[in-house]
């Protein structure tokens, strides 16, 4: 389909201009909708009954459920399932993972002060989120936004950014996956561990042909396990911490040993910016299965909402008692040999005394990994169908089943998930931190672009003459808020800029020259920021000007953006 060059959506709409309402022009909603077909041609602003279809009593909302969008989705989500996916869908090996190398960089303080920076950020580009998604619950999500409110061309690059994410973020989670299966071999084993990411792609797979409805059933209870798990950590790390258990009174001893609290000083803070951001990646996905609730209108706002509870409770809290209980010099923490057992989570319940509490946590680490594969399917599944509804990729990529799965989304987004079985070969910790460098950096664009938008859907409304208590949802904080979290997302991207440049390490250093082994690890280090730090950049500049380029698209007026139609 030929994309729109006037800055509206690309489908098909009868635009009719009313002067009425709010001062600009509007769109209804596509034939065949749930809220067209309840509407009156009679009415003063288009027969649209947003409210009649939005506030609705339970058999409606029922009814929502069984209806396909006009892109062929099924509205299947239900509350629970967005608030869970809101809280810990993504949370994997971000947390579980990583977290130990943020500590042993950056020292206690230094890391969760960057648990909080960045939290700090991402407050307020749920709001964003939430504040947009609640009004229109397009599929696509945020990545749709650009058409409306800027330029088709900014949407384009935006598109292609998110799914580049979440296709690379497949095969990091699933070579994590070996990872944590060898803490169960013994050494020396010869078990093939590509067998473990194929079996996860198989019930990915299933999961997904089987639609929304039983993809958010599985990560509410994948949820709710990692939620459970992390109330269990923290509990055990309040009793560790003060000597209830382990026969060990910690306190904040570790905070005062040498590298604590900053260690390495700022630049370390600012190094370990980008593996927060991984970690943190996927909070934003209430703005992609808004397209698929069975009640936006109630289940935006509430999801986005859940981020800072996730935020304060889930990251921070973890953070202060893992550099409490473990200290920053323990070289578990560093995570060199790429095995489970040293994972931040697991020292914890050793440091307790707990026996098998290795074990558990080695099983919750995995489970979480295949839940936050399971989004990583679906969000990628959904960009294809947007990229294709909106004529960016081929018709056939949209397709839907009668369970409205993108079925030829499905089976791409499997072929790029069996790059994990090329990494295992090629050494999974390495290419794994290749991936979280490249991930990190893609997740701060996109955060950026989002607050971007969100700035310029503010001076749409105002041009046409709405008042922001007009919104269902209004984002807290709004402006301020947001210019605080702007500052923070120029001063985090210009750091890793710097640091890219910066880190280059000096032949001269080493003793051995080019063959020393120091030398080998900081030069793949500074190879990995620079290629994080300039790649996502570079991707999104070029298929912007490109798009603009060969479609010669215009800025859209903000007295005329599409603001009504899909709502």
């Amino acid at each position: 389909m030929e994309p729109s060059k006037e800055g509206h959506t690309p489908y098909s709409y009868n635009v009719n201009t009313n002067p009425d309402h709010h001062g600009g022009p509007t769109a209804p909603y596509p034939l065949g909708s749930p809220t067209y077909s309840q509407s009156s041609s009679s009415s003063p602003t288009n027969g649209l009954t947003h409210e009649k279809a939005e506030v609705a009593d339970a058999p409606v909302v029922e009814q929502m459920e069984n209806v396909e969008t006009p892109d062929g989705l099924h509205r299947g989500l239900k509350l629970r399932h967005m608030v869970m996916i809101a809280i810990s869908g993504t949370i994997g090996t971000g947390l579980f993972l990583t977290s130990g190398k943020t500590i042993a960089t950056a020292g206690p303080l230094g890391a969760l002060l960057a648990y909080v920076v960045i939290g700090i950020w991402l407050v307020f580009v749920c709001q964003a989120i939430g504040e947009i998604a609640t009004l229109l619950p397009l599929p696509g999500g945020f990545t749709a936004w650009g058409t409306r409110f800027f330029d088709e061309a900014f949407s384009f690059q935006l598109a292609y950014v998110y799914l580049t994410n979440w296709l690379l973020t497949v095969p990091a989670e699933l070579s994590a996956s070996s990872l944590v299966i060898s803490f169960w071999l013994p050494e020396g084993s010869s078990f093939p561990l590509w067998v473990i990411p194929c079996i996860i792609i198989f019930v990915l797979v299933v999961i997904n042909f089987l639609g929304v409805k039983m993809y958010g059933e599985a990560e509410y209870w994948f949820s709710i396990l990692k939620v459970v798990t992390i109330i269990v950590f923290i509990i055990t790390g309040i009793l560790t911490d003060a000597g209830a258990v382990g026969g060990k009174t910690f306190g904040v001893d570790y905070w005062h040993i040498e590298g604590a609290p900053f260690k390495g000083g700022f630049k370390a803070f600012l190094s370990v910016l980008v593996s927060v951001g991984f970690a943190y990646g996927g909070t934003e996905l209430s703005g992609i299965t808004a397209a698929e609730s069975s009640n936006p209108h109630k289940h935006v706002p509430k999801a986005v909402n859940t981020v800072l509870v996730r935020i304060a409770f889930f990251y921070i809290l973890s953070i202060f008692f893992l550099s409490c209980i473990v200290p920053n010099n323990d070289e578990r923490l560093m995570n060199d040999g790429g095995t489970v057992v040293n994972a931040p989570f697991t020292i914890v319940f050793l440091q307790a005394g707990m026996k098998g509490g290795a074990d558990y946590m080695n099983a919750v680490i995995f489970t979480s990994i295949v839940s936050a594969t399971n989004s990583d399917f679906y969000v990628a599944t959904r960009m294809m169908l947007s990229l294709s509804k909106n004529g960016w990729a081929p018709k056939w990529l949209g397709k839907t089943n009668r369970r409205g799965v993108p079925y030829f989304a499905v089976m791409i987004t499997t072929l790029f998930s069996c790059i994990a079985l090329v990494m295992i070969y090629a050494g999974a910790e390495v290419v794994f931190n290749w991936l979280v460098s490249i991930i990190g950096s893609l997740i701060f664009l996109i955060w950026v672009c989002i607050l971007f938008l969100h700035f310029r859907f503010r001076a749409c409304w105002k041009a046409q003459g709405r008042a922001p208590s007009d919104l269902p949802y209004k984002s807290w904080g709004y402006p301020y808020g947001h210019y605080l979290a702007m500052t923070i997302a120029i001063c985090c991207v210009v750091a890793s800029f710097y640091l890219s440049i910066a880190n280059k390490p000096s032949v001269s250093n080493f003793l051995e020259g080019t063959a020393d082994p120091k030398y080998k690890k900081a030069r793949d280090t500074w190879a990995q920021g620079l290629l994080g730090a300039w790649f996502p950049w570079f991707q999104a500049i070029t298929l912007y000007f490109l798009y603009k380029f060969v479609r010669k698209t215009k800025i859209v007026d903000p007295r005329l953006a599409d603001l009504d139609s899909g709502r």
